[in-house]
């Protein structure tokens, strides 16, 4: 069959035509003249004289007149009747499942099904077997959603040949099952799909394109701030100040729950949200009109990871990831190796699940675990709670893994049934897991499941211990506590230490607390927090701070008044366990009164010290702790004063709490004097793990979860009463300091902007290693002396009203201005200087870091930021990468990148570099005050993931960097200018 040149062209866009029947494709694959064309999908194609003429033109070609009258299926059959007969088979081959015969029925046992699902014994493939459950979920999902398009049978076999794959970092699609965000990410989310509609709008385009085509579930749970403790009025007074300072960013994600479809917002005061997520919205295994399929989730916090020890599989991204996951793109990763991770024995007597969550985070750091998921298995697994899972998967960021998996097994059935869930939905679940192998069953003879790499912990080995003063992996026994307290005090300025001159350590900070006397020394406790889901959610060690409580106050001990204590439960059901085991009578007499239902401290949401006791602290150099049962203890995070910042359980908590010092050794020295005027050790007051067992036996209850969840999307009265336009385009207010239309999409056009390189680049800041993204983009207070203090002052909002960072991330204008200025920052161009500023290079001025950016942007000039190892570590911070685009940074270049982050910075246009392996910018003498080249091809087509670049400087310093898009996807966002551009550049092309 002979086919014109202009047929074959025809041809190609008929392919795209039943391309854009599905969702997004790479468009890095179709700009490159050595990929495979669409018509190399279709394998039943009889004519090799079709497939000859693939890639003459790409897929997503707009030479076509996607705004004609006419439909593109009518310009095509004008071409010629080959065309039409063409077209035919396409849709037939459209039509079947590359999977269909592995479509299987589920059986319900009494007769009926319960749906049908991909099988994947019936692959018949015996590599299967061998594959570790965490990625069995990737294969399905793979084969579930295969369709040659966004999905390759290609990459089902990648995936099925994990043991030789993995190694090679080979690409594979993901298409989770659902989406979920939080407030303080979910208001730049839904600023981002408005934003959206609006371009589409002025491209001519059709708005209601941008819809989440998948659950997306926002649980309003990070912005209680800690303002009034020790009340028994608290919870309603913080929501009270929560809703006067958050008003317009409520009504803007109550507008987004009714004009986005397949949105459910959670509304303030109702929890944690991923503690919402383990107890409430993880379904395990969905059944979507009688289909079955693994759940899984990809979040806005990185802490999503929790889910994991449900067996549902599940990490953070960034928002920007998570849009494009809303709107059907598939989700680009290297299909990762996974740690299998081998847990025996049994804790011993008095150690809790904080105690191992912070040895497991040691263990997991050192071995190195980044990109790469981790598995647990083994017969220890018998003797953890699915809460105990929960609080270790939870961890995963801080150990660096993308998740730790914890298989369903019947511990998993148990907890389901525990937190409400039907017996037809649990039997529904086992059944599904069973049928397609997914399921453990630790009665029965195990399959050898094959791993990357091999670890091994006897629980039996697990002390009490816990982790700073500044970094979660930073692990501390409790017996070498002072040892080290001490150590840190006289260390140097870093993660373990404080360079404190011998003279001033016995320092003694004298203040009147409210007409009391008061005093503060050096680790003193000036905040005791029980907050963050991560332990929360976990009834044991909730339990536990609550009996370390009632044996303290039985002792007569009483935690001193100055130290701002709180409790901050995930959900409603921890309220409901307190009261019932009677427990919460105690913890509100040692001042831990219910404060609100959300992250609160964890996330920064300290609130502010009473004046007394920050001016001790600020007036006399005070080094003072914050105890918190958290999981991020980064300095400036959880409090511009504290210094000092243990992550510790809630036991562990109240314990330090009525010491008033880190500086213990619980051992030996006691920790008060009880009514009887005799000392108080920690073993008097620590309860023992049977103690712990039978309060959570008797107080924790299946009623609770009930009746908690049933009323979980009625909201409360402030929230009921807020009320939202029913337009599904949002009307911007420009004098709103909340919510602000970003400029992202300004002038954006059909055409993509194409690769591009850096020249002439200032470099913007100068870094060491570990720059997290809180000191990116802190999420904590505004400076009253900061760009973004002076922009609010500027615009009427009063100091008091300021809120945080993290509450106004749906304002481009003060995230840009909040960019790096983190009161910690430790910049090289300032010579040891803490704090957020840097030097103009050309004058030498000592500038804020966003005066500096402005300065060099309105000049015409791109700037670069040099950094270390683990660069962006820490949350999954969207802002963190959009902040610098804003700022005209062009690329960073690192020794490492924390994996969220790297991506972040592709999403939005920003080059990620690497050093080569034993070079730095201090090895390769490089200071920051340079000029730089990034000699990167203007061509799409001539960049690999992973390729060598030559960065040169002004001064003839010339050194290679390894560019780090990880994959063809990755490139496609840059050749667009980011993730956003290139999802509705494609979204018009359907």
């Amino acid at each position: 069959m002979a086919v014109s040149s202009s047929a074959s062209s025809s041809l190609l866009r008929a392919a795209s035509l039943y391309s854009r029947t599905r969702f997004f494709h790479s468009s890095f694959r179709n700009l490159s003249p050595s990929s495979p064309s669409l018509l190399d999908h279709q394998r039943s194609l009889a004519s090799a004289a079709v497939r000859s003429f693939h890639c003459s033109v790409p897929r997503w070609s707009h030479r076509l007149h996607w705004r004609s009258p006419f439909s593109l299926r009518a310009q095509i059959r004008a071409v010629n009747p080959v065309i039409e007969r063409l077209e035919r088979k396409f849709s037939t081959m459209a039509a079947e499942h590359p999977f269909k015969a592995v479509l299987t029925s589920l059986p319900k046992p009494g007769g009926g099904e319960f749906g049908k699902f991909y099988s994947l014994p019936a692959l018949n493939d015996p590599r299967i077997d061998k594959l570790p459950y965490s990625i069995r979920i990737l294969l399905e999902s793979a084969v579930r959603n295969c369709d040659n398009f966004q999905v390759k049978e290609e990459d089902v076999e990648k995936i099925i040949d994990w043991q030789n794959t993995s190694p090679k970092q080979v690409e594979i699609p993901f298409k989770p099952a659902r989406v979920l965000l939080q407030d303080f990410t979910g208001v730049p989310a839904v600023v981002d799909l408005a934003c959206m509609r609006d371009a589409m709008h002025k491209l001519g385009s059709d708005t209601n394109k941008i819809n989440p085509l998948v659950p997306v579930d926002l649980v309003i749970d990070h912005s209680v701030q800690v303002d009034v403790t020790r009340s028994e009025n608290a919870v309603q007074a913080n929501m009270e100040l929560e809703f006067q300072r958050n008003k317009e960013r409520f009504s803007f994600l109550k507008w987004g729950s009714t004009a986005f479809h397949n949105m459910l917002v959670v509304p303030p005061g109702s929890g944690i949200v991923h503690q919402v997520n383990l107890e409430y919205l993880g379904r395990v295994v969905f059944n979507t009109n009688g289909m079955l399929y693994p759940d899984s989730v990809v979040g806005t916090d990185s802490h999503t990871t929790m889910i994991d020890g449900l067996g549902v599989a599940g990490w953070g991204v960034g928002g920007i990831e998570a849009e494009a996951a809303m709107l059907g793109q598939p989700m680009s990763m290297v299909l990762p190796g996974v740690v299998g991770f081998k847990l025996s024995g049994k804790l011993r007597n008095g150690v809790t699940a904080t105690d191992l969550v912070l040895t497991v985070t040691q263990i997991l750091r050192k071995h190195g675990v980044v990109g790469k998921f981790v598995e647990f298995y083994g017969d220890g697994m018998s003797e953890l709670s699915l809460a105990d899972r929960a609080t270790i998967a939870n961890m995963s960021p801080e150990y660096g893994a993308t998740m730790g998996f914890f298989p369903v097994d019947h511990v998993t059935l148990q907890y389901l049934k525990l937190t409400g869930r039907s017996d037809e939905t649990v039997a529904m679940i086992e059944s599904y897991l069973r049928a397609n192998k997914m399921f453990v069953d630790y009665n029965e003879p195990q399959q050898e499941r094959v791993y990357s790499s091999y670890l091994e912990l006897n629980l039996a080995e697990v002390e009490p211990c816990i982790s700073g003063p500044k970094r979660p992996h930073d692990r501390v026994p409790l017996r070498e506590m002072k040892s080290d307290w001490n150590s840190c005090l006289n260390n140097k300025a870093g993660f373990k230490g404080f360079a404190v001159p011998k003279e001033a350590q016995d320092k003694v900070a004298k203040f009147s607390f409210h007409g009391q006397p008061a005093e503060l020394r050096h680790g003193g406790v000036v905040i005791a927090a029980i907050t963050s889901c991560t332990n929360t959610s976990n009834p044991s060690v909730m339990l536990g701070a609550g009996l370390v409580a009632k044996k303290a106050c039985e002792l007569g001990l009483q935690v001193k008044p100055w130290i701002k204590t709180s409790l901050a439960p995930g959900s409603g059901v921890v309220t409901k366990y307190l009261l019932q085991s009677g427990l919460q009578e105690y913890l509100n007499k040692q001042g831990f009164h219910i404060v609100g239902y959300g992250c609160t401290t964890c996330i920064g949401n300290s609130g502010e010290l009473d004046e007394s006791v920050a001016s001790a602290i600020s007036e006399n150099d005070i080094v003072a702790s914050a105890v918190l049962s958290g999981n991020r203890n980064f300095e400036g995070r959880v409090h511009a004063l504290t210094r000092a910042n243990y992550l510790a359980s809630p036991p562990l908590v109240v314990a330090y709490a009525l010491a008033g010092t880190v500086d213990i050794d619980f051992d030996k020295e006691p920790i008060g004097t009880g009514k009887d005027g005799k000392s108080v050790y920690f073993k008097d007051i620590w309860p023992s793990t049977a103690e712990i067992a039978e309060a959570v036996q008797s107080s924790v209850l299946p009623e609770m979860f009930k009746s908690t969840y049933k009323a979980i999307t009625k909201g409360n009265p402030m929230w009921n009463q807020l009320s939202v336009p029913s337009s599904t385009m949002y009307s911007w207010d420009p004098n709103s300091t909340y919510i602000h239309e970003p400029p992202y999409f300004k002038n954006m056009t059909m055409e993509p902007p194409g690769a591009h390189g850096v020249k002439d680049a200032y470099c913007l800041l100068n870094f060491g290693d570990s720059i997290t993204t809180d000191h990116i983009s802190p999420a904590g207070s505004i400076h009253k002396d900061s760009p973004a203090a002076k922009f609010l002052l500027d615009r009427g909002v009063e100091r008091k009203d300021f809120n945080s960072y993290g509450s106004r991330r749906g304002n481009d204008e003060v995230m840009a201005r909040g960019t790096f200025a983190n009161i910690r920052l430790v910049n090289k161009l300032l010579n040891g200087e803490v704090g957020p500023k840097t030097v103009h290079v050309p004058t030498g001025e000592k500038l804020y870091v966003f005066d500096a950016a402005m300065r060099y942007k309105d000049a015409g000039y791109d700037t670069i930021v040099l950094a270390g190892a683990e660069y962006g570590s820490g949350s999954s911070r969207d802002w963190a990468a959009k902040g610098p685009m804003l700022l005209g940074v062009k690329a960073v270049i690192a020794k490492s990148f924390e994996r969220i982050h790297r991506s972040n910075l592709v999403g939005m246009g920003i080059i990620p570099l690497c050093f080569k392996s034993g070079e730095d910018a201090d090895t390769l003498g490089l200071t920051g005050h340079e000029r730089y080249t990034i000699d990167l091809p203007s061509k799409i087509t001539d960049i690999r993931p992973g390729q060598d670049v030559t960065v040169t400087t002004d001064n003839g310093k010339s050194f290679t960097c390894t560019v780090r898009f990880d994959t063809e996807v990755e490139l496609a966002y840059f050749n667009n200018g980011g993730i956003l551009p290139y999802v509705i550049r494609n979204l018009i092309k359907q």
